[in-house]
């Protein structure tokens, strides 16, 4: 795995170069800024980026703007936000437009190492990993939002939360990509979400379901 690290601190920058080196992951490129990052991406062609949300000059949301540009021009990046605060809504926003190979992370999780290796390692897989505290930030205000669902919705619907493709979750249980879609469809509904962004609406219920396990 070749992984390009985007962090102005450079001391955590360093400690998450160091970590990754020692479980033998591949740190191709450190930078600091996001123009920075976003050429050491288009040079290096790594598997996954640790990509800060604020990052230089303006302390804002540059980490997030970058990442959701390489997301369009290399579509098979991986993804690992890192972030001091919990913001559920951004989160939602970068996840969007594919779920899979995405995950967002409060920068106290780096302090847990090995919860913090398999984070990248499961990003790296195609997997979607969001921080427990953003989640429930999120969707606590939801009540009890999959007793609705049949057992082979909550099937589907803990597929599609692995960032998986409807053809992927029917190879996976067996079925059509039609019976998906019509799974799916019940699901959304059930969930309350709403039928535009349809995108949105895949993370949004990968998040309820992943709110329900914690």
């Amino acid at each position: 795995m070749r992984v390009v690290i985007a962090e102005d601190l450079v001391l955590l920058r360093d400690g998450i170069a160091r970590a990754l080196g020692a479980h033998g992951v591949e740190v191709v490129a450190e930078v600091g800024d996001a123009g920075a990052l976003i050429d050491a991406v288009t040079i290096q062609r790594p598997d996954l980026i640790v990509v800060d949300v604020r990052m230089p000059p303006d302390f804002s949301d540059e980490g997030a703007r970058a990442t959701r540009l390489l997301r369009t021009r290399f579509p098979h990046l991986a993804v690992l936000v890192l972030s001091h605060t919990v913001d559920p809504d951004l989160a939602l926003l970068l996840a969007a437009e594919r779920p899979a190979g995405f995950g967002y992370l409060l920068k106290d999780r780096v302090m847990d190492l090995d919860g913090f290796i398999a984070s990248v390692r499961e990003v790296a897989r195609g997997g979607t990993v969001v921080d427990p505290e953003v989640v429930e930030r999120g969707l606590a205000r939801r009540e009890a939002p999959l007793r609705h669902l049949s057992p082979r919705e909550r099937e589907v619907l803990a597929e599609l939360a692995k960032g998986r493709s409807n053809a992927a979750i029917a190879h996976a249980l067996f079925v059509s990509e039609r019976t998906v879609d019509a799974h799916l469809r019940s699901i959304f509904v059930k969930l309350g979400l709403p039928e535009s962004a349809d995108a949105n609406r895949r993370v949004q219920a990968a998040l309820t379901w992943l709110a329900d396990a914690a």
